[in-house]
């Protein structure tokens, strides 16, 4: 085996025994046969499937309501919520196939669920139909997420693997940063129907691409047989490692704060706001943020460490979310200072998200299918509950949403204060 990925002096350096975890010091890196600048841009892609399939639609869900004859404005959140819980209860099924079959085989079986549901989705004709396809269609791409996170844990650990993950979500996030404005403009010229049909091309190109050039990651030596078992002993190692548990919890937090705004962002501009025209620019500034975010923790993560990078930007999140909670209950928002405000909020989230996913999977480098499932199991469903919860809370104003992000991030501090014991900042020895 190759002790990292090919592609000359732009790839990350390998992992050795100084750099991965104590359970993973044994572990054989893999090859996945193809340069390390077409392997970020391909797991960006298949990242990016899900991005697109929550955001593309958002300019559209109020034409989707009054299509599927919703009684209730907040009824459309469920487009949205729908897909997320299927994108996150499949996870635990592709975790242990993934362990068992293989890498690459099971993620196009995925993306071949993720095709023919994207496109079923935009045959809809009434909520209960939407809901059933959106939730199949977050199945197939639960794939992606799984096998996209576990074939770079296979090739990468520790601060490596946080780098990566870096580079990785600066290509995936132009797809929250263009979603929006695509979807925009398929609606200008087509049905909003068209929406769903691009994402079954854009799924069917991804699905050649890594038939084609990606390579089978997992070795055979570390293949594990399908049983309850197993994922029984995989939820184990997540609960009783208290760094896989404490990281994967604050993680459900922070995407619960990301999924509220996501869930009520076109009723904010089309309501509270009152500029629908500019939502695509705004939502864009706001992804932007996490992008400029991103490209900053791929050059320092290394250097600082992942618990001093994250640990801050929690921080950070914490008090803008405050002052953006100010703003908004004493009634001075403006489409102006919420750009400025969720850009802050977002550059923050993207400093805490890929770092906390790596903290997550160190200890589970093991059990990576598996373990990848399991964290992203929670992470996915327990923010898609959070952000549904907090965004049926809307009232025509920013005042829940700006409270769910203040509480989201308060709970997420003290989820790493216990996780950390105290010792927050600092990295431990033998890990980032």
């Amino acid at each position: 085996m190759k002790q990292h990925v090919s592609g000359g002096a732009e790839e990350a350096p390998p992992v050795t025994s100084a750099t991965a975890s104590s359970q993973a010091n044994t572990e054989r890196p893999s090859d996945p046969g193809i340069g390390f600048r077409e392997f970020v841009a391909l797991m960006a892609a298949l990242m990016a499937t899900n991005a697109l399939s929550i955001d593309a639609m958002l300019p559209v869900l109020g034409e989707i309501g009054r299509a599927l004859h919703l009684g209730s404005e907040n009824d459309r959140q469920w487009v949205v919520t729908a897909y997320l819980l299927g994108f996150g209860g499949a996870q635990l099924i592709y975790g242990p196939l993934a362990d068992r079959f293989g890498r690459k085989s099971v993620l196009l079986v995925g993306l071949v669920i993720y095709v023919v549901f994207s496109a079923a989705s935009a045959f809809a004709s009434n909520l209960w139909v939407m809901i059933l396809v959106r939730f199949l269609q977050g199945c197939g791409a639960a794939g992606t997420r799984v096998l996209s996170i576990t074939i770079i844990r296979d090739c990468y650990s520790g601060r490596y693997m946080a780098r990566v993950m870096s580079l990785t979500f600066i290509v995936f996030l132009a797809a929250p940063i263009l979603a929006p404005s695509i979807g925009q403009a398929i609606a200008l010229v087509a049905p909003w129907q068209w929406i769903f049909i691009a994402l079954a091309l854009f799924g069917v190109v991804v699905s050649v691409w890594t038939a084609m050039r990606l390579k089978e990651t997992l070795h055979p030596d570390d293949q594990i047989p399908i049983s309850p078992q197993g994922i029984g002993s995989a939820l184990e190692t997540v609960i009783t490692n208290r760094m896989a548990l404490g990281y994967t919890l604050a993680m459900a937090l922070m995407l619960g704060a990301l999924f509220s705004f996501i869930n009520s962002a076109q009723q904010v501009f089309a309501e509270a706001l009152r500029a629908p025209d500019l939502f695509a620019i705004i939502f864009a500034l706001a992804a932007g943020g996490m992008a400029v975010a991103s490209f900053v923790n791929s050059r320092i993560v290394e250097k600082i460490g992942t618990r001093r990078v994250s640990h801050f930007a929690l921080l950070g999140f914490i008090a803008i979310a405050a002052i953006h909670g100010v703003v908004a209950w004493y009634g001075h928002e403006n489409v102006w200072t919420f750009a400025a405000l969720q850009a802050g909020l977002m550059f923050c989230f993207g400093l805490i998200g890929p770092n906390f996913n790596a903290m997550a999977m160190e200890p589970l480098g093991h059990i990576a299918g598996t373990g990848s499932a399991v964290v992203g199991f929670t992470t996915t469903v327990g923010g898609a509950i959070i952000g549904f919860l907090v965004g049926q809370q809307f009232d025509g104003t920013l005042v829940p949403l700006t409270a769910g992000f203040l509480g989201c991030g308060l709970a997420a501090l003290v989820l790493v204060y216990v996780t950390e014991q105290g010792h927050m900042f600092k990295p431990r020895k033998g890990e980032s």
